[in-house]
Formats: C-alpha cells, structure tokens, sequence
C-alpha cells in the first residue's frame, strides 16, 4: 500500500474534472486520478454544442435561457442554481475560446450558433440559436482543449488509477482509496479535499449512448458512506440514438433542418409539438417516437424504429455542420444520409439525478448540511439545474461552469484545513473486495448478470414504466445482487486486471440500478423522462420535491433503500403546463 498527500484530489478527468483540476492546481496541490487516459473520457462523446446566450447569431439572453432550462426539466430544476448558471454561461464559453477552443465560426469571425432542443426566445415563443458548437464535435473539442490547458498549468494526472473507496473520518473529508491498473497495487490518497467528477452511470441499460466505463463509480462509493444521492429516478432517454446499438446522433442534425418520420413518411412532431416540433425536449420527443411504434407506425419489417431524415438538406451542410454523424451512418448502418433516412431509436444518455450538491459543489449529507471537504461536479452530481429533463447542451455547459466552481472551492477549502487524520488501515476493505474477487470460486458469470440486469432495466425502466414493470425491475435486481455473491473471474492476475474491475463496477451498476427502479416506484407521477403510464399527469402538490434515497446497513449486513425528500427551490418561475 502507498500513501501520498495532496491538498485536493480529484476523481475524474472528462470536462468537469479538468475544469475544476485547471482551477484548483493554481491554488493548492492537486492530483487527478482517473480510471482512463483524459482524453478518452465520455465528454468527447458529446456532438452537438454548449449552449450559451451570446446572441451572436439573433436576439438571447440568459433569463430567456434560465426559463427554457426550468420549464425542459419540468419544474424540478432548483432555480437558483439554473440562474447561477445561464449567467456564467458566457464567461464558460469565452473561457474556453480563449483557452483555444476552435469553435465553428459565423462569416464575420464570431462563435457560430445553431438551434437545439428546448431552447426558445422569449419565454417559449419560438425556437432560438443558442447553441455554440465546433462541427459536431463540440465534445471532444472541449476535451482536448482542457487537456492542453492542464498539461500548461501542470496538473498532475495518475491514469488508469479506479478509485474505490471514498474515506471519511469524524464526519469530515480524509481522502480516497484507488487501484492501480498496470500493478495491481493500492493506494490511498490523503487530501484536505475530494472532487468526484467520474461521469454517469448508463452502463445499466442495454441501449444506451454511454461508454462502457460509465458505471456510477462515484454515485456508488457516497451511497455506500451513507450519504444520499438525489433524483435517480430520472434518466433521459435521448430520441436519437441509432438503431438498435444506442450510438448518439446529435441534436445538432434537427438543429440543422433533420425530420424525425414515420413508416408513412410523416413528420409526426407536428402532431406533439405544434411550435417546436422536431425541437420539443428530449422526453417529448422520445415518447413521441415510442407512441409511433406502439400505435403501428414504426418503420422496418418489426416496426421498432423511425427514421431520422437529412435527405432534403445540401450536401455541403452535412459535411460542414455535421461530418461525424454522417460517417456513424455510413460506417455502422451502411448508408448514405445523402439519400437515405437513418434508422434511429431512443438510446439511454444521461443521469439527471446523482450526488447532491449546492451550487459551490459541495457534497450534502443530508437536505442542508455540507460533508466538509467533498465536492462534485458533472454528470456524477446532481446540482439540480436539470431538474427531470435536461436540456441538450446544457451539459457541456454543466462541467464547465460547476467544474470550475467545485476547482475553486476545494482548492480554497484546502488552504484553509489542515489534513483529516486516515482512518486505522484505510485500505482494508479494498483490499478486501479485491482478493474477494481474485479468489472466488463462485460460479456466477459478471457478463451473464450484467446481461440480465440491462435486459430488466431496458424491459421495466426505459421511456414507459408503470409499478408493475418497476417492482418487476425491484425484483430482478434483488435476484441478481444475490447471485453476484457468488460471482467469480477469470483472471486472477495483478497486472491490468480488467476482468476484475469489471467485477467491480457490476456492484456499483447493481446498487445504483436499485436505487433508479425504487425511487421510480415511489413517485407516483409522470415528470420529465420519468413517465409512469398508471399515472401520465405531474403532481405538483406531491411530488414537487426532490427524491434523496440513502443505503441503511442493518446488523447482519443485509442493505435497504431509505427514501426522504427535499423541497424544490423556486424563484421566479411557478409550474405551469409545458406546452411545446
């Protein structure tokens, strides 16, 4: 076991870890330990923009935006830390060019702006440019931007380090715990401060868009220390991701004039969203795209897709706005959206919900006091500016503006704390699920339960769910938390052991899969991309408040699921309803 000491650690470098590493490594000791190289994060994945009110391209501002991201997430979002964010927005984006963000541009040299779902001028009134982008690879843009500026600044990385237990001493931040892929060996990190910035957790679905190493390692590891994790039920659904295998077709090609059509060749968004039509938000238009193959009029010899179509737009606009979508169709689907509509589905692709935070990023125990020293930041937390339904491109704008808060903020906590004492043998019980694993001889197969639980959650807790379908998801997933006790691997080397993380990480897909189906079950409404069909209407006398479930270990260690809820924080925006 090796010890190190930094004055911040940071868990993650997709954008939010090296948003908040770049702020934080100006002011304190900081390290970065990430599971994979930086540059492979799940932030590169993302297409089509960040969204800012720069009214560069026609008329915005950053009220009009708060508004568009209060009423997209359904009234859930915490207002306040939506304002907090719209505001930043610009200085997000202005930071980034002058980091050397190459953003497409407009003929007079300005940061180009296109349409995106959700977003509307003037209260709902129409749709607006709001979204910044470079290509449709405004993503991974931002990734390699970031790097750069963290090798400038000197940010200390250690790659391929899985950080698997989170250390808490007399209440307050002690440091982490993390495996070493290339040796086996753990560490234990030290620090005045944590910042978990180690993206989503979609890998418990089978269709989704998110990489296979977004398995909720941060969500899992506060959930096991006994502190909550908020709104989990929520989970969005984006409409268009490619047929059957979940890969993401970005918002940016409806953004551009793409159709989303029926068998009959119909533009059907007409039909649920009169104003906004192919741009309603992502939960309208995955439902939207569902009912079509429910009611018959899904394309393909089984009626399970529709087709997103770019067939009617200039050539030269697909190469220039949107070059990657149209080599994913070319390449993974042989054909050509020159002239051929795209096969699409609705794909699982982000969590709403996660670790609660305020709007500094620190990390709450419970509804109102801080864990001293913790933060978040991203898709691991939940900050609350996406309510039940996150805008497109509200995420890159997300890690950017809270990832530099949560740098910020731990880097200044730091310099005022000494270091939290380690608890007595710090490492025990990673050591302890890791020579578990390497030396089962169980009989049950990682792959196969895995299998399993993204087959219940895709059949029981996708775009529909009802009780009977959650409690049936419950079930299953009480079943395979049995059989992973007996679950074994193959390898039981020491040297990039990858079957033995993914062992690992199926534990933390298993508890955080839980915790969506129990808190879905509970809220018995429909709200954003959490539709129950045996309750289609939102209730805002009830469930106008925030899940926040908590993991309770009994005496024999036997585990439960403990639901409380905290009031949403409304300023200027009552719920009304969400017309599109």
């Amino acid at each position: 076991m090796q010890i190190h000491k930094y004055d911040t650690v940071i868990v993650g470098a997709g954008g939010a870890g090296m948003r908040a590493a770049i702020e934080s490594t100006q002011r304190s000791r900081t390290a970065v330990l990430t599971k994979l190289y930086p540059t492979r994060s799940h932030t590169g994945a993302a297409q089509g923009g960040m969204c800012a009110a720069l009214a560069n391209v026609e008329e915005d501002n950053w009220e009009w935006h708060t508004f568009d991201t209060v009423k997209g997430g359904d009234y859930l979002v915490d207002q306040d830390a939506a304002e907090i964010m719209c505001k930043e927005a610009i200085d997000a984006v202005l930071d980034l060019e002058k980091m050397g963000l190459p953003f497409s541009r407009t003929e007079a040299g300005r940061i180009d702006q296109r349409r995106f779902g959700g977003h509307t001028r003037n209260h709902g009134e129409a749709a607006v440019r709001r979204s910044c982008y470079a290509a449709d690879r405004t993503g991974h843009m931002i990734l390699q931007t970031l790097f750069q500026n963290c090798v400038k600044h000197g940010v200390e990385f250690f790659n391929e380090f899985y950080v698997l237990d989170l250390l808490i001493n007399d209440g307050k931040t002690a440091g982490v715990v993390a495996y070493e892929l290339a040796t086996g060996e753990i560490h234990v990190f030290q620090a005045k401060s944590v910042v978990f910035a180690s993206g989503g957790t979609g890998k418990f679905f089978k269709v989704t868009s998110n990489a296979h190493t977004l398995t909720g390692d941060g969500q899992a590891l506060v959930y096991r220390r006994g502190l909550p994790l908020e709104d989990m039920e929520f989970f969005q659904f984006h409409p268009t991701g490619i047929w059957r295998m979940g890969i993401l077709l970005t918002e940016g090609a409806r953004g551009e004039g793409g159709i989303l059509r029926n068998k009959d060749g119909e533009r059907f968004m007409e039909r649920y969203a009169p104003v906004m039509k192919d741009l309603a938000s992502r939960d309208v238009c995955s439902r939207a795209i569902y009912t079509e193959i429910r009611e018959g009029r899904g394309c393909g010899p089984d009626g399970d897709h529709v087709y997103l179509d770019l067939t009617h737009l200039p050539p030269e606009q697909l190469d220039a706005k949107l070059p990657d979508i149209t080599e994913f169709a070319r390449t993974y689907l042989g054909i050509e959206p020159y002239t051929d509509p795209i096969p699409i589905q609705p794909t699982a692709h982000y969590a709403m919900g996660g670790i609660p935070t305020n709007v500094e990023g620190e990390v709450l125990r419970n509804n109102t006091d801080v864990v001293p020293g913790l933060y978040a930041a991203g898709e691991v937390a939940c900050v609350s500016v996406h309510g039940a339904n996150r805008l497109g491109t509200n995420s890159l704008l997300d890690i950017n503006v809270f990832g530099k808060r949560a740098g910020i903020a731990a880097a200044e906590y730091s310099s005022t704390v000494d270091f939290t004492p380690l608890p007595e043998n710090p490492a025990e019980k990673v050591q302890a699920m890791v020579d578990g694993l390497r030396d089962s001889t169980g009989t049950e197969s990682v792959a196969q339960i895995r299998k399993e639980l993204q087959e219940t959650m895709d059949t029981n807790a996708m775009v529909y769910r009802t009780g009977a379908t959650l409690k049936q998801a419950v079930s299953d997933i009480a079943a395979l938390r049995e059989r992973y006790k007996n679950v074994a691997i193959m390898d039981k080397g020491f040297r990039y052991n990858t079957d033995l993380l993914e062992a690992v990480e199926l534990g933390n897909l298993l508890d955080l899969a839980e915790v969506l189906a129990v808190s879905g079950l509970a809220r018995e409404e429909s709200r954003g991309g959490h539709f129950r069909e045996d309750f289609p209407t939102r209730d805002d006398v009830k469930f106008m408040q925030h899940t926040m479930a908590y993991q309770e270990v009994a005496a024999d260690g036997t585990t439960s699921i403990r639901l409380d809820y905290k009031p949403v924080v409304t300023t200027r925006y009552q719920p009304m309803e969400r017309k599109y």
